[in-house]
């Protein structure tokens, strides 16, 4: 079975290491308690020059300051009406680094520009960007911007009756807006950052509507307790790829069960992107516990369905 479904993986230690653990949970594990969670930024789909919502957010963005423009001055604004994307990509790696300070002037943007939209018209608008765009350096679109090995490891575990779940710094909304089509996880299965929100009552049933305000940003030690939240199970098993999926990696499986902690590494300039920026103490944590680092240079036979 492996052998069909992991068909764009090398025939390596790496590889093996998955095939050995999912055999062993088969025999050891009930299926109710085969759970499996994944970051998705970096981990299940590109992430670079920067992850794909802010790209959706930055259109929105460049739209306001067009309209707006005293807001041409103002960050994040700024940023997107010049499409100055190293200070976009900047931003995430200052947060894995430890420095939220600009994370904390792009979430002020990024809930002005959603403010008052309903959840129905931010999702159907994030999976047609995904949908319809293309990926700025990649020359393919978002949406085929999918890791094809990683689809396959979702398909395998499917496949052993473990239940997959994406746990990601990213907008629960979004991710909702394509996972399902991308993927094959269904929305009630994406935990994800989300802005706060609101019932507004009409007669088509009423909708729910994001407010101006954060709920949560789920990334680092918010990820163990938003899976327990909403799982109410440890994992078995995680895959990450930055320092804020370290409390996620670690929360992963018990002395009593199989488990297993994958952490893509980006090796590959010439397919993807080569960069450790921002996984440093990742890399060093799976040295010092014997996580699985997944190379994409020397691991990944494909990674794209075209490359």
């Amino acid at each position: 079975m492996a052998g069909d479904v992991l068909a764009s993986w090398h025939d390596t230690a790496t590889r093996q290491a998955i095939v050995d653990f999912v055999e062993a949970a088969v025999e050891a594990v009930p299926p109710a308690e085969r759970i499996a969670v994944f970051d998705n930024d970096g981990t299940l789909w590109c992430e670079k020059p920067m992850p794909i919502e802010l790209m959706f957010t930055l259109r929105r963005l460049a739209a306001m300051a067009e309209e707006d423009p005293s807001l041409r001055g103002q960050q994040p604004w700024q940023a997107a009406y010049e499409r100055d994307y190293q200070w976009l990509g900047d931003v995430i790696t200052q947060h894995y680094a430890g420095d939220d300070t600009n994370v904390r002037v792009l979430m002020r943007g990024i809930l002005a520009a959603f403010a008052g939209m309903s959840v129905d018209d931010y999702g159907a608008a994030a999976g047609q960007f995904v949908g319809g765009e293309q990926h700025p350096t990649l020359a393919r679109s978002l949406a085929a911007c999918g890791f094809v090995p990683m689809k396959e490891l979702l398909g395998y575990l499917q496949a052993n009756e473990f239940v997959t779940y994406i746990a990601s710094g990213g907008n629960r909304d979004f991710m909702r807006g394509f996972a399902e089509t991308i993927y094959g996880i269904p929305p009630e299965r994406i935990i994800g950052s989300s802005n706060e929100l609101e019932y507004q009552d009409h007669d088509g049933g009423g909708s729910v509507v994001y407010q101006s305000q954060p709920d949560v940003f789920d990334d680092g030690p918010a990820k163990p307790v938003r899976i327990w939240s909403r799982i109410g199970r440890r994992p078995i098993l995680a895959g990450g790829n930055s320092n804020g999926d370290v409390p996620m990696l670690r929360f992963a499986g018990r002395t009593d069960r199989p488990s297993l902690r994958l952490l893509v590494l980006h090796d590959d300039a010439e397919r993807e992107f080569d960069y450790t920026a921002g996984a440093e103490h990742a890399l060093e944590q799976a040295r010092a516990h014997g996580w699985t680092v997944v190379s994409v240079k020397n691991d990944w036979l494909r990674v794209f369905a075209d490359l």
